[in-house]
């Protein structure tokens, strides 16, 4: 199964990064406008173990929609949403917040992403649409969340 891997340092304190992870609305803000992401699920979304969220995107220009359950809920250091719904045979993301003391520069919140999964057509569609899309979605996240949060490296 391929697995892709990123990680950002951001300077903000843990609870404060966790936080913005643990509203579901703001998965809009971290995903690029070419994918038209939106949240389905209505009203508030209490993100929790068991936690179903429903979403629309359009992925090379084809309509999906897509169903995610929180299948491991450990505030604030980690949580896992695997896809139940869409366009990949599996699809589990593992997001990991954790501190790290750098020298003359204090606490640095690293968040990290591990993304495990199989899409339909195998190696071929994953080498040349799947795992290009990953680093230039995941490239886009880092992006907005070191606007949003600022990176100790600036």
């Amino acid at each position: 199964m391929p697995v892709f891997r990123c990680s950002v340092s951001l300077a903000a304190p843990l609870d404060a990064v966790f936080s913005f992870f643990s509203s579901a609305g703001n998965l809009e803000v971290l995903t690029p406008p070419w994918l038209r992401f939106r949240v389905l699920t209505e009203g508030e979304i209490l993100m929790t173990r068991g936690t179903q969220i429903d979403y629309r995107l359009r992925l090379h220009g084809v309509p999906l929609r897509w169903r995610s359950v929180i299948t491991a809920w450990e505030p604030p250091h980690r949580f896992v949403d695997e896809q139940v719904i869409g366009p990949y045979r599996s699809w589990i993301h593992e997001h990991r917040f954790g501190v790290e003391e750098r020298a003359g520069r204090g606490p640095v919140v690293i968040a990290s992403d591990e993304v495990r999964y199989r899409a339909p057509g195998g190696w071929l569609i994953d080498r040349f649409l799947v795992a290009p899309d990953l680093e230039r979605i995941f490239r886009y996240r880092t992006a907005r969340l070191r606007e949003r949060f600022g990176s100790p490296d600036d």
